[in-house]
Parts: C-alpha cells; sequence; structure tokens
C-alpha cells in the first residue's frame, strides 16, 4: 500500500514534469509567444515615436528648449528601471549627438547595417539568465524641419530615409 502511494505521487509527479516541459518545448506555443511580443514591440514603438513627435510640434522651438530626444532617453531609462524593457535610441549615420547612442552589441550592429538598407523592422530571438527577449530595431527617419535644430547635419538627408533606430529587448511571455 505504502509503494503504490508512492508510486502515485511519483507519476503525478512526473506528469506535471512532462506537461511543463511539453509546454516550454512546444514550438507553438513559443512561436505564439513571440508573435505576442512583436506586436507589443509595434505597439511601443508607435507609442514612443508619437511622444517624441508631439513633444517636438509643442515644446522645441529653438536650440535652448529640451530635445525630444532627450525626453525619450530619459523615458526609455525610466522604463528600464522599472523592469519593464530595454529600449535605446541609437545613431545610424555615424555623426551621433550622443556618443552612447551607438550600436553596442552584435545584434544592434548587425540590424543597424539592416536599417541603413531600408529594412523596417529587425528581429533576433536570445536567451539570457534562463529567460527568452526578443530583440528588435526599427528606423527613425527624419519626419519634421524642427529636427534640424539640435542636428544641422539632417537637413541634407532624404525625406524618409533613417537617421536613428530604436533597439528594442523585451522579454518574451
Amino acid at each position: 500500500m505504502r509503494l503504490t502511494r508512492v508510486c502515485s505521487v511519483f507519476l503525478a509527479f512526473a506528469g506535471m514534469a512532462t506537461a511543463a516541459w511539453l509546454v516550454a518545448a512546444d514550438p507553438a506555443a513559443d512561436k505564439a509567444a513571440v508573435d505576442r511580443t512583436r506586436q507589443t514591440v509595434k505597439m511601443l514603438d508607435d507609442v514612443y515615436k508619437t511622444a517624441v513627435v508631439l513633444i517636438t510640434e509643442k515644446y522645441v522651438h529653438g536650440e535652448n528648449d529640451f530635445p525630444a530626444g532627450s525626453a525619450a532617453i530619459a523615458l526609455f531609462d525610466a522604463i528600464d528601471k522599472k523592469g519593464w524593457h530595454r529600449v535605446r535610441l541609437l545613431d545610424v549615420t555615424g555623426d551621433p549627438y550622443d556618443s552612447e547612442n551607438v550600436a553596442k552589441d552584435a545584434f544592434e550592429k548587425k540590424a543597424v547595417e539592416k536599417i541603413k538598407s531600408g529594412e523596417s523592422f529587425v528581429e533576433q530571438v536570445e536567451q539570457a539568465g534562463g529567460k527568452q527577449f526578443l530583440r528588435a530595431m526599427t528606423p527613425v527617419p527624419v519626419v519634421m524641419a524642427k529636427c534640424a535644430i539640435c542636428h544641422p547635419h539632417y537637413k541634407s538627408v532624404a525625406a524618409g530615409k533613417a537617421i536613428g533606430a530604436l533597439s528594442y529587448r523585451v522579454p518574451i511571455q
């Protein structure tokens, strides 16, 4: 009787462990999670870029005003400190406003090249610390003349051409 109970508990535990393993190893579940995370990145990208444009339109009138890009970087730092995700504003022109705004790792360096060649969304899934993350990058084009207040060298950039990028690292849930 005692052995039966031990075996039943073991089998129940083994069944739970197997079920958890199957869920984790199921490519459809992983694909669905990556798809949801990709949609989240696209939504964040739209929100962040809309905020920068609105800040520029409403509050940037001259060289002495607080730049919208600096406001975005402050927002990105606050979001990162709260543990939600990481997003960085990068230069892709080779003449960054701030030396911190350059590609730092292999993903960013490769993605910057793809953005410069015209791609609108670059992504990669990576593992770190036992967790999966979606790395993604999107272009930041010059969208208004006011951008040249802080970046005079953007005056010669063709409309719609990427001068920057947003680099994301978002946990896959």
